[in-house]
């Protein structure tokens, strides 16, 4: 059994294993997700639909999002559609969302991990 190395006694005796265990079976199925049995198998999560599902998410609730999602990957499937998407689309296409900073600083980071590191992103702190 691992445990969290923490002082709080509550804390100390959390059992993170069970945890994991509960995830892979009861985890809930999202569009960014890859699912615990595929991600055993070594496929990992696309960075590009998890950071986007970061920044919907933020503020927002997942059903919400989740559907927003769909649509917003149908449109802008890459991070290099998204970057060369004029910011009035994808402006249009966040309505309803709220918080259009969130859109435009997603656009302008899209924008930046496209030209400083050709549309891949940072592997690294250090890049």
């Amino acid at each position: 059994m691992s445990k969290i190395n923490t002082p709080d006694p509550l804390y100390r005796s959390f059992d993170a294993q069970s945890l994991l265990d509960w995830y892979d079976t009861s985890a809930r199925v999202l569009p960014w997700r890859v699912p615990p049995a595929r991600r055993k198998r070594g496929i990992l999560p696309d960075p590009y639909l998890v950071w986007l599902s970061e920044i919907m998410l933020q503020q927002t609730t997942v059903p919400v999002v989740s559907d927003y999602f769909s649509r917003f990957c149908q449109h802008w499937p890459t991070l290099k559609a998204l970057a060369t998407a004029p910011l009035e689309d994808v402006l249009k296409k966040w309505a309803g969302l709220g918080y259009y900073v969130r859109a435009r600083n997603l656009h302008a980071c899209a924008r930046q991990i496209n030209r400083d590191f050709s549309g891949i992103f940072p592997q690294s702190a250090k890049e």
